[in-house]
């Protein structure tokens, strides 16, 4: 679910950007790159201190999923330009330099094996020339939908995915209670769930194959609905699923209550639910989507 860091980089490597050194360096080096953007997003967080020939950095960020076999950071921190305000800089960090340490927070309800620490940026020096980006804190820019239209869909497709697993389980142990009169009817209702599951995922897929940069608003928020949908289903179908197996769906044995532990985690990437929302309902209203400017 995080090869999107990656895969972002080969799709504006298509698009003529300069990012052929960071491409080789991940082949020839076989690198790990990390994102901190989850928990960062429009806003960023940390403080970046000018310095001479590039920035001082603190920052603590969370959600850094895979973080103990990484490489790269791929993070941001803001720094209150003199002339343009309070700027995000994006910039990768080594985890071997002394000043990053992951700290041992990841104890979670689910998706236990992401490794999603949080990592320490104790005062690491950032080089000018290693800022890949310059954006206005809080902003909403045409930038995001490449993460938007990259990344959504691969981390939607594991949620999917566990769904999926939770349906063919509850399919294969409720074969002994094919004569109950309720156990057709809620395969029904499980069927159904995944079904719009994976429709949501699969029109993500396309509007991402088909996005238009003269319409960056409309493929976003069509991407973030298709999110909320498919992350809200595939936990219907984890329930249903778990219904459907009764009693015996709470041992872990089974399985079932990892994969209901797991699918929650489906809420907690961009855009969550409310913000898309909001962001869905201001565009139908011809506002800007997340109030930085007028459209």
């Amino acid at each position: 679910m995080h090869t999107h860091l990656v895969a972002a980089t080969v799709w504006r490597w298509h698009q003529g950007h300069a990012v052929e050194l960071l491409l080789r360096r991940v082949v020839d080096e076989q690198l790990v790159l990390i994102s901190s953007g989850g928990s960062d997003w429009l806003e960023s967080s940390g403080t970046a201190e000018k310095v001479d020939g590039g920035f001082r950095v603190t920052a603590r960020k969370i959600f850094a999923s895979g973080c103990p076999r990484g490489d790269l950071l791929m993070t941001t921190a803001v720094y209150d330009d003199p002339h343009d305000g309070p700027t995000v800089l994006h910039f990768p960090v080594p985890f071997a330099d002394a000043a990053v340490t992951i700290m041992d927070t990841w104890h979670t309800l689910g998706m236990r094996g992401t490794g999603s620490h949080d990592v320490m940026i104790n005062g690491v020096f950032v080089p000018e020339e290693t800022i890949a980006l310059r954006r206005p804190q809080g902003q909403w820019q045409a930038f995001f939908i490449v993460n938007t239209a990259v990344a959504i869909p691969l981390v939607m497709a594991v949620y999917v995915g566990v769904a999926e697993a939770a349906y063919a389980l509850a399919l294969e142990r409720v074969a002994q209670k094919r004569d109950d009169p309720q156990t057709p009817y809620l395969i029904g209702e499980m069927t159904n769930a995944l079904v719009t599951a994976q429709m949501a995922l699969e029109g993500m897929i396309a509007s991402a194959a088909n996005y238009d940069f003269a319409l960056v608003d409309e493929t976003a928020n069509g991407i973030f609905i298709r999110k909320t949908i498919a992350a809200r289903a595939a936990i219907q179908t984890v329930e249903k699923a778990m219904e459907l197996v009764g009693g015996s769906a709470l041992y872990r044995s089974v399985g079932l209550e990892r994969l209901f532990r797991d699918v929650q985690g489906g809420l907690y990437h961009p855009y969550h639910e409310k913000r898309q929302h909001l962001f869905t309902g201001r565009l139908a209203l011809g506002l800007d989507p997340v109030g930085n400017r007028m459209r």
